[in-house]
Parts: structure tokens; C-alpha cells; sequence
């Protein structure tokens, strides 16, 4: 069961009982670097998982924070389960299948993850939801009375997750977005009925705009409704439903991979995925070579004692990212340190991918489907660049299809 939530910077422990907390306290304006991680107690779970509940946010509540929460709050399981239901009622386990046009491209058997059936098109929505129910949890046992607006910085598919979840709990929410945001994403954010913001680079700024309007919001009120740990760790409550998922697919399907393909933007994918599923598979974080300050900042913390410390000189920002796989375009890569770890755990590794090999990758998998987005397909492209390199032998890689095509 999850106890509470630690800074894996500073050290600083939260007790899971405690409402809204979203970011470490010692995180200031002039020290922003901190990100928490879910503590668990290590204890044996109680409830069994059943292979016939189709609802993620049911089937592994016992080790989520959300459920945790609710718990320490007096909410019994049967309540838990019926608010699950209602907040996150659309979720469905998504399949990862032996994909045999990829197998046949790259010589070895690939199981993909298919992630472009979750609601809303992508991932995006599992990270989202978590908050949600956190939000609704301490709004069931009278912790919250008003419902601040909640803020994302995005640039496609987390804003259209965050307007879908949000809509379906008829919570207002703010969206910042990057100038060049696709027309198809803001139509359907004007659907769901977001108030969208469009912020413009300012010359001689380095750092993402959106991020900079979306931290400003938050300063003034909102709740952060984000996909990036450092800003709401809670967002990776629910992305780390992917990861079990994966273990327990696996499982069922006998296999043993060599490695996982996971494309990295600002990194909560990735960290999540690799908190659910543990250390048994290294998992490979991929970046176009437009943009892959991950890798960069990676590289330069091989030779620096505790990385972590030295947030502001290692993880900076990407001067100017370019890449068809715009969803990955993130300035900085937030999740950068649980990462890194992650990678130490798992015995892991960094990949960045030419342009050709993420053109080459989306093209491959939209022969065979699903219909799949550049960005979606990225983490194939990493595999591409690894088979091409002769880094891997002929036993099955596992890749993640993150987002649909639009």
C-alpha cells in the first residue's frame, strides 16, 4: 500500500493522507528542482487482481495513492471502486500484442503496447485521471469546497487528455500551448471546452513559453493538472498503471524481452512505465536528434556525484527542437533525474534517433497499423536505430504505441 510520497532530491517526506500534494515543499521559485516518488509499504496486497476486470484504476487500486488516500480518509473499498467507476469508468487494460509487420522490419519479434485505443488517442489521459481522482477523492470527504481551475502546458495530445478528463468531471481548465499547436488538436480542445492560450517564444528567452504561462498560473491558483512529475507527481499515480499492465502481459504471453522502447518528450511516460513494471526489462527512453536534451543531460552527469544536485547545470534547455515527432519536442525532459534512475535500475540505456529513422518508423507501422502518430512511433524508431547498430540479438524487443494518429 502506498504510505506516502518522497523527494527524490531532498529527501523530504509526505504522508499520503495529506491533500494537494502535488510538489515537493521545498521546492521554491529559486529552487524548483525536486520531484516526489510513491513510497509503498512493501506489504503484501490483500486485494487479489482479477484478470476479468477490464478497468486498470480498478484492478491495481490496492497500489495506487489515489486509493491509498481514499482509504486514509475513511472511504471503504466498495466506495473507492464505485468512484473509480464514475471518474475513470471509459479506461480499459490496452492490448500488447506480437505486432507481426514490425517483427518481419525488424528481424526479431516485437510485442506492441497500443496505447492509440486509450481514451482521448494516447497515454496522456491515464497520467490525467489520476489526478482526477486524488482531486475527487478529497472532494468526497469534504477536504476541497471550491474547485480552483485546473492549468496544462501542452502541446497536442496531454492538452486533449486534460480537456477530455476534465470535461467529464465538469471541472474549467486552462490550456498553454505553443504557437505552431496542430488546428486538429485545437478543435478538439474547443469541443471539450477549454479555454486554450497560445504563448509565443520571446527572442533571447530560452525555455518553453507554455511552461512559463502554466507555472505562472499555477502561482496564482490553479491546480496543476500536468504530465510532468516535478510539477505534479501525481500524474504518475496513473501512468504507472502502463507498466503493470505490461509486467502482467508478458507474463501471460511467456515472454522474456531483451528491452523496451519508450519515446521520451518530458519524461512522465517513461517513469511511470518503469515504476509499474520494475527492473527485470531494460528500458531503452528515446529522442529525436532535433530534440533530446534527456540524452545530453544524460551524458553529463556520468561523471557528477549526486546528478541531482546539479539540476539547473545538467538538464537545460534544447535550443531549438524540430522533429516530425512534434509531441516529443519538450524543451527539457522534467522527469529527467527518475529516469536516470530508472535506467541505473534496470541496467538500461539512451537512444536518439535520426529524423530518417523516425519517418522510417512511422511509415512502418502505419503499413501495418494501428494508425499511428510520429510521435506515437517514436520509441520504434529507437529500436530501428539499435537494430541497424547491431546492438541486439534476435530475442523480442516490446515497444510502446503512445499516441494515435490524427
Amino acid at each position: 500500500m502506498v504510505i506516502g510520497l518522497r523527494c527524490v532530491v531532498c529527501g523530504e517526506e509526505i504522508e499520503i493522507s495529506r491533500a494537494y500534494s502535488w510538489t515537493c515543499g521545498q521546492a521554491t521559485d529559486s529552487d524548483p528542482f525536486h520531484v516526489l516518488e510513491f513510497v509503498d509499504d512493501g506489504a503484501e496486497h490483500s486485494i487479489p487482481i482479477d484478470v476479468a476486470e477490464l478497468n486498470p484504476f480498478v484492478r491495481y487500486r490496492e497500489r495506487m495513492g489515489w486509493w491509498a488516500f481514499a482509504r486514509t480518509h475513511g472511504m471503504s473499498d466498495a466506495e473507492t471502486v464505485a468512484l473509480a467507476r464514475a471518474v475513470a469508468g471509459q479506461f480499459v487494460v490496452t492490448p500488447l500484442q506480437h505486432h507481426d509487420g514490425l517483427s518481419e522490419s525488424l528481424g526479431r519479434p516485437v510485442w506492441a503496447k497500443n496505447e492509440t485505443i486509450g481514451v482521448s488517442g494516447s497515454h496522456k489521459s491515464r497520467h490525467l485521471v489520476g489526478i482526477m481522482l486524488h482531486l475527487i477523492v478529497a472532494e468526497t470527504v469534504g477536504l476541497l469546497n471550491e474547485r480552483a481551475p485546473l492549468a496544462i502546458s501542452s502541446c497536442g495530445n496531454a492538452a486533449l487528455a486534460a480537456a477530455e478528463v476534465a470535461a467529464g468531471q465538469r471541472w474549467p481548465l486552462e490550456v498553454f500551448v505553443p504557437t505552431w499547436m496542430d488546428d486538429v488538436f485545437a478543435s478538439g480542445l474547443d469541443a471539450h471546452g477549454a479555454t486554450v492560450n497560445r504563448c509565443e517564444r520571446s527572442d533571447g528567452v530560452s525555455g518553453d513559453p507554455a511552461m512559463a504561462a502554466f507555472r505562472n498560473a499555477v502561482a496564482s491558483g490553479s491546480v496543476p493538472f500536468s504530465v510532468q512529475g516535478p510539477a505534479n507527481a501525481w500524474c504518475l499515480d496513473g501512468g504507472r498503471t502502463i507498466g503493470w499492465e505490461i509486467h502482467d502481459q508478458l507474463n501471460a504471453e511467456n515472454v522474456n524481452p531483451q528491452s523496451i522502447y519508450v519515446q521520451v518528450g518530458g519524461g512522465a511516460l517513461a517513469t511511470s512505465l518503469a515504476l509499474g513494471l520494475g527492473n527485470r526489462i531494460p528500458l531503452v527512453v528515446v529522442q529525436a536528434e532535433g530534440c533530446a536534451p534527456l540524452d545530453r543531460a544524460l551524458r553529463a552527469a556520468r561523471d557528477v556525484d549526486s546528478p541531482e544536485h546539479h539540476w539547473s547545470e545538467i538538464m537545460t534547455p534544447w535550443e531549438e527542437p524540430t522533429s516530425l515527432a512534434d509531441g516529443i519536442l519538450d524543451d527539457e525532459t522534467y522527469d529527467w533525474i527518475s529516469i536516470s534512475r530508472a535506467l541505473q535500475r534496470s541496467g538500461g540505456r539512451s537512444v536518439v534517433a535520426s529524423e530518417g529513422d523516425i519517418v522510417r518508423a512511422r511509415d512502418i507501422v502505419n503499413v501495418f497499423g494501428p494508425p499511428t502518430s510520429a510521435t506515437g512511433s517514436a520509441g520504434v524508431a529507437g529500436a530501428i536505430t539499435e537494430v541497424d547498430s547491431g546492438v541486439l540479438d534476435d530475442r523480442p524487443i516490446v515497444v510502446v504505441l503512445s499516441g494515435a494518429a490524427r
